[in-house]
């Protein structure tokens, strides 16, 4: 018979219950802000809902009334250094944060609201209704919730999506040698999410100061937490990534409290990550003001056993047992913050003269301006100014070098020269500088500032993108292969792309990724594309394309100056090329918007980018047709330099655009379209393109090669041009 040893977890997980004795003990103030910011929420919740129900609230109202126990109890073990994001369910969490920010002293339920309290109701609503005095001008929404200023980095619309940043700012606040922590807020729905899971592997791998805070309501949407997970104990998933957890009622907001002081001293004193899972239960259904159980997946009898533990009805019944606050002194307050919604709301609204009595409707001056919509999808790169940029047809002294020198080089140089680049990817600090040799060097040279990561590309770019979003450090991501970035698409696309438009506008998102392009290496389907193509239709990103080692270091060094997040793309085709590059001079900057004329022609202007463009530039040598072949370098729509495409096809009025990839995903493909609308007048024929196939590259290297566009590809167009 085989020998059985009991394993057990190396972190604890224990079960807080507060009794009437920590009641007793607890600081009668503690006491009184934790009823008075539950009294603020719960009020604030239900006018949310009455606007809804009117029809004044365009979008989801998810309403958080029932769980306010487990933002208030937590939030007041932090302080506004504390970072703390949430899901789409997080009004209470915001406020809380937001309260607490304004009053770290406490708040008195009975003290009639000052300024201060008044314009985070106001604001907070205002950007709920879409309205232009919200925190981020109406952009954001009931879902997407942040004041900086106060910790509150921002509520997420996407299950999950938010928890990667909070490892980002918690590594922020550790890197700069302060005791701070963060709190990413989420709910039953978002525990068996890869991003969450991830990111608590990674949180405990690094010893990062985060509390993955589980507001366990029992239902994502209308599926139980136990039809979802054979382990509904969601704070058990803490042990089995090594880090700390705590069960705790979160319809007691003391016992929540008591829980989180306990998991912030664990964090502050450098043990690393924390679990809270708090169980609690919404009152009403995921969106609106209906109970569940009218939507048949809960009963009443089920509904009102929570109900009998609402957070506000207990919280008062152990004031009024101390003598702390008298029944009809909690009537009050609440009385006090319904007449104050109430007042607030009357900022907003109005009669509506069209509708019928007692209708109202959102005031006309309080929209914001349609003019605005597309402003600050990207900066203004006024960044750049003072920037030592090459002039137009000038350069710095150059001398043959090999590209992927060039690659490690200027990163080395800005490392030198900032201490806030941190760069992070899969065994980047082995291997002498990764697998191609582009860290090469830096992890020696610059100690914990380049991160070799765990296999989850999701995690580290969402914790990148935290990074950023805090504002303190530059996160330089690298992607072993630009496939990956499927698996990371949720942190690239809808959370680093979207957050500086999403959140108002305003506020920069710092960050650059490296990606490598890999077709015509044999790596096959799964690690070939080109991304281009992808990263242009997906607004918020600018695309760097390089293709000799001069263009690298001007290009990296001005995407490492930029406030908007830059993908640096790398064909490993060029990285043993040798080229153009800096004898002395690795500070340079080669503008945004500016293309090169790599061969000037008259017949046919040559649109190519990245490991295309000497494919074109050799199809074209010698060829009868005389191409002017023209190397974008800048990829997305606002980069691109219109004004030289225009003056090239002044001259020659035919377009070709050459590229490698598949047709599928093609860059080239809205950029035709643009081109046609834009310089319709000055073709004399459609726009060509050359591109790959449909298929992607095969393992096989005569399917490969079928699959991709190189020389002969561009050589048949241009014959094709010639007879034409």
């Amino acid at each position: 018979m085989p020998e059985h040893r009991p394993m057990e977890p190396s972190s604890p997980w224990v079960e807080i219950r507060a009794t009437d004795s920590d009641w007793d003990a607890a600081d009668p103030g503690l006491l009184r802000t934790i009823y008075a910011q539950l009294v603020w929420i719960r009020a604030f919740e239900q006018y949310v809902l009455e606007l809804a129900s009117a029809g004044l609230i365009h979008g989801p109202a998810h309403s958080s009334i029932g769980q306010e126990g487990g933002a208030v109890g937590s939030v007041l073990a932090l302080t506004t250094q504390d970072a703390v994001n949430g899901s789409h369910r997080g009004h209470h969490q915001f406020l809380a944060k937001a309260l607490h920010h304004i009053e770290p002293k406490g708040l008195d339920p009975l003290e009639a609201p000052g300024d201060d309290l008044r314009q985070v109701l106001l604001r907070t609503l205002a950007e709920i209704c879409g309205l232009d005095r919200g925190w981020s001008h109406g952009r954001g929404g009931s879902m997407h919730l942040q004041w900086k200023e106060a910790g509150a980095m921002g509520t997420n619309a996407i299950v999950g999506g938010g928890v990667p940043q909070a490892a980002g700012f918690a590594w922020a606040r550790q890197h700069a040698a302060t005791d701070a922590v963060s709190v990413s807020y989420f709910g039953d729905g978002a525990i068996n999410i890869g991003s969450t899971l991830e990111t608590m592997n990674l949180a405990s791998a690094w010893d990062l100061p985060v509390c993955f805070f589980i507001e366990n309501n029992h239902y994502a949407v209308s599926t139980n937490v136990n039809e979802a997970t054979g382990e509904p104990r969601l704070a058990a998933r803490g042990p089995g990534f090594g880090i700390a957890a705590w069960s705790v009622d979160g319809m007691d907001p003391l016992a929540v409290h008591l829980a989180m002081t306990e998991a912030v001293e664990h964090m502050r004193r450098g043990r690393g990550p924390t679990v809270v899972e708090a169980d609690t239960y919404r009152f009403f259904h995921q969106n609106g003001g209906f109970a569940g159980s009218a939507f048949g997946y809960r009963d009443k009898a089920e509904e009102r056993s929570w109900r009998d533990r609402d957070p506000l009805v207990q919280t008062a019944g152990q004031l009024q047992r101390l003598g702390l606050l008298s029944a009809e002194e909690s009537r009050e307050a609440v009385s006090q913050a319904r007449r104050v919604m109430a007042e607030i709301g009357d900022v907003l609204l109005e009669d509506d003269p069209d509708g019928k009595p007692g209708q109202r409707r959102i005031k006309p001056a309080e929209w914001p301006d349609p003019s605005w919509v597309d402003v600050g999808v990207l900066g203004d790169l006024g960044e750049l100014d003072g920037a030592p940029v090459v002039a137009k047809g000038s350069s710095v002294a150059v001398e043959s070098m090999k590209f992927i020198d060039a690659v490690a080089g200027v990163m080395g140089r800005r490392m030198a020269d900032d201490d806030r680049i941190v760069v992070m990817g899969e065994d980047i600090h082995r291997l002498n500088g990764g697998t191609n040799g582009a860290t090469r060097g830096l992890a020696a040279a610059y100690p914990g500032r380049i991160l070799g990561t765990p296999i989850s590309e999701n995690a580290f770019a969402g914790l990148a993108g935290g990074i950023a979003i805090d504002g303190r450090y530059l996160p330089v991501v690298e992607f072993m292969y630009a496939d990956f970035m499927w698996v990371a698409a949720d942190q690239l696309f809808n959370q680093i792309g979207k957050a500086r438009h999403m959140y108002g506008g305003a506020g920069g998102v710092p960050l650059v990724l490296r990606s490598k392009v890999a077709m015509g290496t044999g790596y096959g389907s799964q690690h070939s594309m080109d991304p281009a193509g992808v990263f242009a239709t997906s607004a918020g990103w600018r695309i760097v394309a390089p293709n000799t080692p001069y263009d690298y270091v001007g290009l990296m060094n001005t995407a490492l100056r930029c406030q908007d997040p830059v993908v640096v793309l790398e064909h490993v085709d060029l990285y043993s090329s040798e080229g153009p590059g800096p004898v002395d001079d690795w500070d340079y900057c080669l503008p945004v918007g500016q293309a090169s004329v790599r061969r000037h022609g008259a017949d046919v202007t040559v649109l190519t980018y990245l490991g295309m463009t000497p494919y074109v530039l050799e199809a074209a040598e010698g060829h009868e047709v005389d191409a002017e072949v023209i190397d974008l370098r800048w990829l997305d729509r606002a980069s691109l330099d219109w004004s030289t495409i225009e003056s090239s096809l002044t001259k020659t009025n035919q377009l070709l655009i050459a590229e490698q990839g598949a047709v599928g995903t093609s860059y080239g493909g809205w950029l035709a379209d643009e081109i046609q609308r834009r310089y319709f007048d000055l073709l004399d024929a459609p726009v060509r393109r050359v591109t790959g196939g449909v298929a992607s590259p095969s393992i096989s290297s005569i399917l490969e090669r079928a699959a991709i566009a190189q020389s002969a590809e561009v050589r048949l167009a241009l014959d094709e041009i010639g007879r034409y």
